[in-house]
């Protein structure tokens, strides 16, 4: 089979940006080692509502019924699967010779593949075929669950969804000996493909698209206003279950808000690292006194650029604050905030 994948690290790499343990006080996140690794680490949580427009209609009910496989495996992540692997192109053939939609190998068709519906997508035919897309799709959710329940059983670390995607593309084998995803390119690439593409399969209403690149960032921040602040959770996909602190809330941290809002922002073209440390790296350099909407607005908390948000106008910006609080506007001039060192960085 022709998946790829890709995450190292677990959250031991992470720790809260400020004062990790005491409640109330945990603001985005910092790093303790292992920078270039850490934007991996953050959960996808159980993403389950699919955009129905961006799935091509004929394979639209097979998606959404082999995403009621199982819990683990969703029917974006089905959909952001089949883009990667083929395209969407029910007779693609890889130089590896995976074919179908979700591009087996002969040899694991042999053991998983399934006879869901007929080549014309009616009843069952008798024949698992790779190459018709209703045998594919419910072959893909039964390995991807199949995976899920494995790695569950490594107890590796780190998010399922990622090491679900990790295996699919390099086996469990390798997910276990690395104890989270292989460090190839390949593997991790796959799956940091595949994530950020899922969000574009999730449902819910996507934020006006006219305006300014910065008017299109505020827009997708504000409408996660009221969401739950999640330690680690969130990222470009949307609200995710964080780890830790967040271990029981599904929403955004700092850092993932920004990314989300970006990328959204930008139609997928632009995905920022995943922590504010590396964030207020990114973009452009804008002066404190050149501040426009959109701008992103790292702060100086506690030794480093542990929180960050994104200036909306009028002197406010909106951010996730910390654990226990939500999605929210304050002001700049808030002395906990004008009183701290700030970066500011412009995308689009």
């Amino acid at each position: 089979m022709n998946g790829r994948a890709g995450r190292t690290g677990s959250a031991a790499f992470l720790t809260g940006c400020a004062a990790l343990g005491l409640v109330g006080s945990l603001v985005g996140l910092s790093i303790l080692g292992a920078v270039d690794r850490a934007q991996d680490v953050a959960p996808v949580g159980l993403v389950t509502a699919l955009r129905t427009d961006r799935v091509p209609p004929e394979y639209l009910n097979w998606i959404e019924r082999a995403g009621r496989l199982c819990e683990e495996v969703s029917a974006p992540l089905l959909a952001a699967q089949i883009e990667a692997e083929s395209g969407w192109d029910p007779k693609a053939v890889s130089p590896a010779h995976a074919e179908g939609l979700s591009q087996f190998i002969p040899g694991t068709w042999a053991t998983w593949g399934v006879d869901a519906a007929g080549r014309d997508g009616g009843e069952p035919d008798g024949v698992a075929d790779p190459f018709t897309p209703g045998d594919a799709i419910m072959t893909q959710a039964r390995y991807d669950c199949w995976l899920a329940d494995k790695v569950e059983k490594m107890n590796a670390g780190g998010d399922p969804t990622r090491l679900i995607l990790a295996a699919y593309n390099a086996g469990p084998g390798a997910v276990e000996r690395f104890g989270g995803v292989p460090p190839s390119p390949e593997t991790q690439g796959y799956v940091a493909r595949i994530i950020a593409s899922m969000s574009t399969y999730t449902g819910g209403e996507p934020a006006e698209a006219g305006g300014s690149f910065g008017d299109r960032v505020v827009a997708n921040a504000r409408k996660w206003l009221g969401t739950p602040y999640s330690w680690g959770g969130g990222g470009p996909e949307g609200p995710g279950l964080g780890f830790a602190q967040g271990a029981d809330t599904v929403g955004f941290d700092c850092s993932s808000l920004v990314q989300n809002a970006v990328y959204h922002a930008s139609g997928g073209s632009i995905l920022l690292p995943r922590v504010s440390q590396l964030q207020v790296t990114s973009g452009k350099a804008v002066a404190r006194d050149d501040l426009r909407p959109g701008d992103v607005i790292g702060f100086q908390l506690n030794g480093s650029y542990d929180h960050i948000g994104i200036y909306i106008g009028q002197g406010q910006f909106i951010h996730a604050p910390k654990t226990g609080d939500v999605v929210k506007i304050n002001d700049l001039d808030e002395p906990y905030y004008a009183g701290k060192q700030q970066k500011v960085r412009r995308f689009g």
